[in-house]
C-alpha cells in the first residue's frame, strides 16, 4: 500500500491526523445529499470520525485495500477520500466486488478532481493490482458523480435500490486480462 500522485493529487492510507478532515466531510449536508441510506450516520465528534478511521484501517489490514485520503499535492489540504473497497455484499446482486468511490469537501467540486481520482483508482486497479472488474454506483439524481464515473470508463448498467436509494450500477472490465 504504496502512496501515490496525479498530477494534483496525492492518495495515502488514513491516519489518526486526518480526523478532523473527515468530521468536516461527513457532516457537511451538502456532501450527504446524495448518500440517503448509504452514508452512515451523521458523525459528531472526533471520536465517530476516528471509528470510521479505525474501520478503514481494518480494511486494509483484511483485504490489502480501502478508501484512501486524498491531498491537495500542491499544499498537503485533505479534500477527501477515494479508493476501492471490497464490499462482501450483496448489493445489487453482487457479491465479493471492488468499488471505487470517492468523497470530496465542496470547495474542490467542479475542478475536475474526482474524475482525476477515479481515473487514477481505475488505473491503480487494473494496472497496478491486476483486478479483472471494477464496480462502483450513484444515487440517480447525482448527476456530477455519474458523469464522473463514465467519464472514467465505468458504464452504466441497471437502476436498483440501496438503503431507500435509487442508484444506477457502473461497471469496467480489466481488457488487458481477456
Amino acid at each position: 500500500m504504496q502512496p501515490f500522485d496525479t498530477a494534483r493529487l496525492h492518495f495515502r492510507p488514513f491516519t489518526d491526523a486526518d480526523a478532523a478532515g473527515m468530521l468536516a466531510l461527513d457532516s457537511d449536508p451538502a456532501v450527504r445529499r446524495y448518500l440517503g441510506g448509504m452514508g452512515g450516520p451523521l458523525p459528531t465528534d472526533l471520536v465517530q470520525s476516528l471509528a470510521v478511521i479505525r474501520f478503514i484501517q481494518a480494511q486494509y489490514a483484511a483485504n490489502g485495500i480501502g478508501r484512501w485520503a486524498a491531498l491537495l499535492r500542491e499544499t498537503g489540504e485533505f479534500m477527501g477520500w477515494a479508493g476501492l473497497k471490497l464490499v462482501p455484499g450483496p448489493i445489487n446482486g453482487q457479491q465479493d466486488f471492488f468499488d471505487l468511490a470517492y468523497r470530496f469537501r465542496p470547495q474542490f467540486w467542479r475542478q475536475g478532481y474526482g474524475y482525476e481520482a477515479a481515473r487514477a483508482w481505475r488505473d491503480h486497479a487494473f494496472e497496478t493490482l491486476g483486478l479483472a472488474r471494477l464496480c462502483a454506483y450513484a444515487d440517480v439524481e447525482n448527476t456530477g458523480s455519474r458523469r464522473i464515473l463514465e467519464k472514467a470508463g465505468l458504464r452504466q448498467h441497471n437502476e436498483f435500490q440501496e438503503g431507500g436509494t435509487r442508484c444506477i450500477w457502473y461497471e469496467a472490465t480489466n481488457f488487458n486480462l481477456l
